[in-house]
């Protein structure tokens, strides 16, 4: 099957954010997850370094990662995923999207977190520890349209412990 490229996150200064935070972050052994690879280039970098498996919903954006070498499973967030890692990566749809703004189409799951942009965030944040390993990192990139303390929350409540390792004005955003 053939993907079509107008339907993949194009990598943007976000990405290349969560990049730069993966590269300090990752260690050789370290069992690596990325949720939501999008075109596959973190995972596909990381790879470099230790083994990475990678999600994404979007068939297109799978198909499109697997071009780059990565090891995807097209799912939605950990399903069909069974075991431990020691850092898993997300660079999640944080957008806020009311229904009206909605496209319906695949790469809006790469874009619409709901009315606050934190639905998908919420859902991450009480599944992941399922797929932690103990002692594992989590590295999540959000917005300031997101709402840093609202995220933390939702974290908190799951039992983690979070801090901000790099920040970056993009735009009219953080």
């Amino acid at each position: 099957m053939l993907f079509d490229t107008r339907q993949v996150y194009t990598p943007e200064a976000d990405t290349y954010l969560l990049l730069d935070a993966a590269r300090l972050e990752v260690k050789p052994g370290d069992r690596v997850l990325e949720i939501g690879t999008g075109s596959g280039l973190i995972a596909a970098d990381l790879a470099g370094i230790t083994g990475v498996v990678a999600t994404d919903i979007n068939p297109h954006a799978a198909l499109c990662a697997r071009t780059k070498g990565v090891e995807v499973v097209q799912s939605d967030l950990f399903c069909g995923i069974r075991s431990l890692f020691d850092l898993i990566l997300f660079n999640p749809p944080y957008l806020p999207t009311l229904p009206e703004e909605r496209i319906d189409d695949w790469l809006e799951h790469a874009l619409d977190g709901g009315k606050t942009g934190r639905v998908v965030i919420g859902r991450f944040s009480e599944q992941v520890g399922s797929v932690l390993a103990p002692h594992g990192r989590i590295l999540l990139l959000i917005s300031s349209l997101t709402g840093l303390p609202e995220v933390r929350d939702l974290f908190f409540r799951s039992g983690f412990i979070s801090e901000i390792v790099l920040k970056k004005k993009i735009e009219d955003e953080t």
